[in-house]
């Protein structure tokens, strides 16, 4: 396996974590010249422009794109029994998890008649992208449409790549709330959502993965709506001891690397012996996967195993790099979550590796990536509210304020607002 084992000497890894660094922050010129030529076309043309690209890029546009929640309905019938029980159990545990999430809005009363508040509302309506091609990424649409039917959204669209339909991921829309899919993928259909057309409705936010095109589409049109974060390719951190056992440490690596070449797994661990033996398992694993030459591109260009001095050299590793997931494979491991400040998602012990979160255990697998997780958070009911506050002051109320209000404002030199409360005393 090729695949890098450095000794942490304030040398080595440090050319790692620039290349880290630097693969997030790259900006391809090209991909976005070309995005914003498509959402341009959209904007004016509408429907029109988004059938043309969808002929272009997928081969065929339906002539009615719209499913409605009677039609998604049937593909639980169609979906894998065993899957489908599945799915049923996530949703359960996904449910319990952002319910947890809720907030209450609030009213505070003063002595002298004022009242003040925040409202929280679920957003009107929100639009989920759900990727197309070999993979079906059913998970995807749970993690998006729960939170936000929990937020109260007052509609979920979902958007996916024309073709033939995947019962599994139309199955799980239904299970999940989604009210409308329209079939249309890529920048086009984004564009879709952000601008509004006739066939597909306006939203106030835009969530889900996709490609780059994908990403970029949701960037540039952050502002005309919102979005939930720019993702950049997946990552894994692990923390581990010489107790860790290195086949675990392997395919967890291997279990992010298979996504995408520009994918990180790095292996931090205070013992030689375990960096060795998990290089080999590498090797041994890899040849069984079926995406085995995704995994060792990966592993070649973004993977490595760093030897660290202690369990703090590598806790200061952690919150540099602010990983998407993070797995702490240390002895009493519960210990250090308190620790970890920056991570998207934090997996606890050697029986809760990474896939649990993807899939089942009940937080969102929607994270911050290429260190955003220093000030970004997962996705969550928040991420689907809109807050408003409310002020009520009496007459009384506003004569005790008034003088310090009108100093104020006149400070900053803004008459107009210092006259709005002389008026009124």
């Amino acid at each position: 396996m090729d695949i890098a084992i450095v000794k942490a000497n304030g040398v080595a890894e440090e050319a790692l974590f620039r290349t880290l660094e630097r693969r997030s922050g790259e900006i391809n010129e090209k991909v976005e010249a070309t995005v914003k030529g498509i959402l341009a076309q959209v904007k004016a043309r509408g429907d029109e422009a988004v059938k043309e690209y969808t002929l272009q890029f997928d081969g065929c546009a339906p002539e009615n794109p719209c499913m409605v929640r009677d039609e998604l309905a049937a593909y639980t019938e169609r979906c894998d029994r065993e899957l489908f029980a599945a799915l049923k159990k996530a949703c359960e545990n996904i449910r319990d998890f952002h319910e947890r999430q809720r907030r209450q809005a609030f009213v505070t009363t003063k002595e002298n008649g004022v009242i003040m508040g925040q409202t929280i509302r679920g957003l009107d309506r929100v639009g989920i992208y759900v990727p197309g091609g070999t993979a079906a990424y059913v998970s995807s649409v749970l993690m998006n449409a729960i939170p936000a039917k929990i937020a109260g959204v007052g509609e979920i669209v979902m958007i996916t790549p024309p073709g033939k339909a995947n019962a599994d991921v139309l199955a799980g829309a239904y299970l999940a709330g989604v009210d409308r899919v329209f079939l249309a993928g890529g920048a086009q259909a984004v564009a879709a959502l952000a601008y509004g057309t006739q066939r597909i409705p306006k939203v106030d936010k835009i969530v889900g993965p996709g490609n780059i095109y994908v990403a970029t589409a949701k960037k540039q049109l952050f502002g005309v709506v919102d979005i939930d974060m720019i993702a950049g390719p997946s990552e894994i951190l692990i923390l581990a001891d010489e107790r860790a056992n290195p086949s675990y440490l392997a395919a967890d690596m291997m279990s992010q690397a298979e996504h995408d070449p520009l994918s990180s797994s790095i292996l931090l661990t205070t013992s030689e012996a375990v960096a060795e033996q998990t290089k080999a398992e590498l090797e041994r694993q890899v040849k069984m996967l079926e995406r085995e030459d995704i995994i060792r591109q990966s592993l070649r260009d973004f993977g490595a195993v760093i030897i660290c001095q202690s369990v703090e050299q590598m806790i200061g590793f952690a919150n540099r790099l602010a990983a998407e997931h993070v797995e702490i494979m240390l002895q009493n491991p519960m210990e250090y979550i308190g620790a970890i400040r920056n991570a998207g998602s934090i997996f606890v012990g050697a029986y809760s590796p990474e896939p649990l979160g993807d899939y089942y255990a009940g937080p969102n697998h929607v994270l911050p990536t290429g260190g955003t997780a220093r000030f970004f958070s997962p996705l969550g009911v928040d991420s689907f509210v809109k807050k408003s506050s409310f002020i009520y002051y009496t007459e009384d109320a506003l004569k005790q304020a008034g003088a310090d209000v009108i100093a104020m404002a006149e400070a900053e030199g803004l008459t107009a607002h210092a006259n709005s409360i002389k008026v009124r005393l």
